[in-house]
């Protein structure tokens, strides 16, 4: 069975990935299962996040990580919305995810728009305070090698799935 392709958008809090997300989903040309930080965080609760916030996201971004290989490993094309940071309990976070995926078709993407953007658009969402952006990104894995690179401040979710699909694909 020819496995899944994995594709991995990085980048920090409102740089755009989910909606990158939601337009390849709404394509009809290649489907996708989709995995995100966010969705895998929920299977932890809110007491054992505040108790070690790191210790038990850490572990649920590994579990996330097999989950998207078993998805590849079926033959199925699956979408990580995430970013790839250092910290306690992942680190070091993106030689462990290459390990974990490294005989899956793998392709990270980087996810990007000026900071001050990004600041503005967790301000309009609501659900994330102003600095997240600039403090996740002090945060970010260093020498990540990108496939591809997507600023999102330029390019529309639209135009961002069709660069994936016509450059990955």
């Amino acid at each position: 069975m020819e496995k899944g392709h994995i594709i991995y958008l990085n980048g920090v809090t409102s740089s755009g990935k989910t909606s990158i997300v939601e337009a390849l989903q709404a394509r009809r040309d290649v489907f996708f299962y989709v995995m995100a930080n966010d969705l895998f965080q929920e299977m932890i609760g809110e007491d054992y996040l505040k108790e070690d916030y790191w210790k038990y996201l850490g572990e649920v971004i590994i579990m996330m990580y097999h989950t998207a290989k078993l998805f590849s490993d079926m033959g199925k094309n699956v979408i990580i919305d995430g970013i790839l940071v250092e910290r306690d309990g992942v680190s070091p976070h993106y030689e462990r995810m290459k390990e974990i995926l490294r005989d899956n078709p793998l392709d990270i993407v980087e996810v990007s728009c000026p900071l001050d953007i990004c600041r503005q658009r967790n301000i309009e969402r609501g659900d994330r305070y102003e600095t997240q952006s600039e403090e996740q990104a002090k945060l970010m894995a260093a020498g990540i090698q990108y496939d591809l690179h997507l600023d999102t401040s330029r390019l529309s979710p639209d135009e961002c799935a069709d660069a994936i699909l016509k450059t990955l694909f």
